[in-house]
């Protein structure tokens, strides 16, 4: 009996510790976080929205497609990196696909015949952000290469000075984290929300 009562109160204690375990760190340290969260970095809690005219249009973390209902790129906008998952954050993911892969390398090569006939440019001249998905299939930005590559298509099909659509693409070009742990990088939807407001001042 004295064993029976022994184990039984060993786990009543087991219990109560995992009542308070559970009510802790499931319940109070989770609310604690995001409310400091909420407090300290609004922005970055609630995803990094981007608005335009007061519209949520997408997030400063998460690329997306400027194309018709086709799928067809839109000259008119700067276009995005290829993503494996098409910008589905629920799926993100690369295309897990090795260098020499037979569907990677004809991927990559259809890729640089649509970007080199959409931009007039050789098929050389094509940035590697414009022909491989990133790791994530998310990245919201491409290379400065990239966004000057497009400037001179943009311009054109919407009727903007070469030079200032050039100068705006500058403007949003940002350093890597730090000043040196990544490669300078352009966010698409942020450079296409300053078009917009370029197109519609002009």
């Amino acid at each position: 009996m004295d064993y029976r009562r022994n184990a039984l109160r060993q786990y009543w204690v087991a219990a109560k510790l995992l009542l308070f375990m559970t009510v802790v760190l499931g319940v109070l340290y989770p609310l604690a976080i995001t409310g400091v969260a909420q407090l300290a970095f609004p922005a970055q809690a609630n995803g990094s929205p981007v608005r335009a005219d007061g519209i949520l249009v997408g997030s400063h973390l998460i690329g997306q497609r400027f194309v018709d209902a086709d799928g067809a790129a839109l000259p008119e906008w700067f276009q995005s990196r290829p993503s494996a998952v098409d910008y589905d954050g629920g799926a993100s993911s690369g295309s897990n696909l090795g260098p020499e892969d037979p569907d990677l390398v004809d991927a990559i090569g259809q890729r640089r015949r649509a970007v080199a006939d959409l931009e007039g440019v050789a098929a050389a001249s094509v940035p590697a952000d414009a022909l491989t998905a990133s790791a994530s299939g998310l990245d919201p930005a491409i290379s400065p290469a990239y966004a000057r590559l497009q400037i001179a298509r943009v311009a054109a099909a919407r009727g903007l000075d070469e030079a200032e659509v050039a100068a705006l693409v500058e403007s949003r070009i940002q350093g890597g984290d730090l000043g040196y742990l990544s490669e300078p990088t352009v966010n698409v939807l942020e450079l296409n929300i300053a078009l917009a407001d370029l197109d519609s001042n002009d």
